[in-house]
């Protein structure tokens, strides 16, 4: 067998491997993206008000993007976060508290370092908002970057 033959193999097999890991690794991701959405944004904001996770899966510069009677209205994080904040103040979660609120993904999709993922949120048996969230893959991992959204009747 002549050397680029044997090279070429060498190229296949290897491009081969490299293809049959990307699968693997964009399940990794889709979990991590899972698991960021889950944590900040179904946790740690619906369920429980918990403000160090919200901090630790959204980027500071987020901004949920939603229409209001016709006009395009913005509510940065910082805005969300005094109000869970203000909210844990004057009604405090009792600590026999119950998620109201679960979450289903019918779609998470990865390219790169960008996501989207799609939430249906439920409470009570009801689907009450069907959610677009954006994120990008920092240094330290997945951060929720914005958000779109749907509230059903």
């Amino acid at each position: 067998m002549s050397k680029s033959v044997v090279v070429a193999l060498g190229l296949v097999v290897f491009a081969a491997g490299a293809l049959a890991q990307a699968p693997a690794a964009v399940e990794a991701e889709k979990a991590a993206v899972r698991k960021v959405v889950q944590d900040a944004y179904v946790d740690g904001i619906h369920n429980f008000r918990r403000v160090e996770a919200v901090r630790a899966g959204f980027h500071p510069g987020f901004e949920m993007i939603y229409l209001r009677e016709g006009t395009l209205e913005k509510l940065p994080i910082y805005n969300w976060i005094a109000s869970l904040e203000a909210a844990n103040r004057t009604k405090p979660l009792p600590p026999d508290h119950t998620p109201g609120t679960s979450a289903a993904y019918p779609l998470i999709e990865v390219t790169g370092d960008t996501a989207v993922c799609k939430v249906e949120l439920t409470r009570g048996g009801k689907l009450v908002f069907t959610d677009y969230l954006m994120l990008y893959k920092f240094e330290d991992g997945w951060k929720i970057v914005g958000k779109v959204f749907h509230r059903h009747p």
